[in-house]
């Protein structure tokens, strides 16, 4: 890939972000994102709180990062709410992305059709969320990444009006 993407990293995890236990997610999607060639200019362990979601995707969009990937909050428990944090800022959800990452996930878990995974342009940004399973965050990024790169540049392409 000839541009370099800037990516922030969100993991959203109350457990984790209160340090009941070690991020193993954000981790796994810096390596992925290093491996892929990107740079990555932010990363967050948050807990599972719309607001905070919404506030440190726009953080890290004003920041910079053309991507932005979050792990976890995107299975139906009851505290799971990063779906909806990004459907309550984004300008257009991108269907196709979680569409494929559900398909190519059935393949591997029938679990997968739990996902609530999905894709969004949030201010300048693409905003995917990704499950929280360090693996499977990494085989759904693996998914669309061929989309990616035009995704991104279209996204910064939006007025920052927006």
């Amino acid at each position: 890939m000839s541009d370099t993407i800037a990516v922030g990293i969100i993991t959203v995890s109350d457990r984790a972000s209160a340090g009941d236990y070690e991020d193993h997610g954000g981790p796994a999607l810096r390596k992925a994102s290093e491996s892929y060639g990107w740079n990555v200019l932010a990363e967050a362990v948050i807990p599972d709180d719309l607001d905070q979601i919404q506030r440190t995707v726009r953080a890290f969009s004003s920041q910079g990062c053309g991507l932005v990937l979050t792990t976890g909050g995107t299975g139906v428990a009851l505290r799971d709410v990063t779906p909806e944090a990004i459907r309550g800022i984004m300008r257009v959800e991108i269907p196709g992305f979680g569409e494929t990452m559900r398909m190519r996930s059935l393949e591997i878990t029938p679990n997968a059709i739990l996902s609530r995974s999905l894709a969004a342009i949030v201010d300048r940004s693409l905003v995917i969320a990704l499950p929280g399973k360090p693996t499977g965050a990494v085989e759904c990024l693996s998914f669309v990444l061929g989309a990616i790169p035009h995704s991104v540049k279209l996204a910064l392409q939006v007025p920052t009006s927006c």
